[in-house]
């Protein structure tokens, strides 16, 4: 079988970032999916389910909620390896073209202090396994290892 785009990524430099992954058409519209990579993969301890899972419930629920985003937003969920998260928008998009919207949806998580939104029986098929203050922590360490000092090398895959 032929390995799949994602797997063709250069993991052993990639850095954590923002990387366009892929870009598909269907019908009229571009679907970019973005790499969100919060992880250096292989090189850091990943994250457990708890806050990933946690990370997921606050930024679907800001992304759809999202004044220019939330019509575009086709999907947010985490990766497999536990490095990071894919974002699906409508839109021939670059990374930087969504830095300022990252940026805010990680301020979001990071200062977020109310219920999850979906932690409950009712909605969601694994609610206690969640954890705000990890969230948090991580979205600050996102911010501010990697946001605030944003280059290129974090913005495009490596060869």
């Amino acid at each position: 079988m032929k390995k799949i785009e994602s797997f063709q990524v250069n993991h052993l430099h990639l850095l954590r970032g923002i990387y366009v992954s892929r870009k598909d058409t269907i019908g009229e519209e571009t679907i970019t999916t973005f790499d969100i990579r919060m992880k250096e993969p292989n090189r850091q301890p990943v994250m457990n389910t708890a806050e990933i899972h946690t990370i997921e419930h606050l930024a679907a629920t800001f992304l759809r909620n999202h004044p220019t985003y939330g019509s575009k937003t086709v999907y947010f969920g985490p990766m497999g390896c536990r490095t990071g998260f894919y974002l699906l928008l409508i839109g021939d998009l670059e990374s930087k073209d969504i830095l300022d919207l990252i940026t805010e949806m990680f301020h979001f998580i990071a200062q977020y202090e109310d219920e999850i939104p979906g932690a409950s029986p009712r909605d969601c098929g694994n609610y206690l396994d969640m954890n705000l203050s990890m969230a948090r922590y991580e979205a600050q360490i996102f911010i501010q290892e990697v946001l605030k000092k944003i280059q290129i090398e974090n913005l495009i895959y490596p060869k």
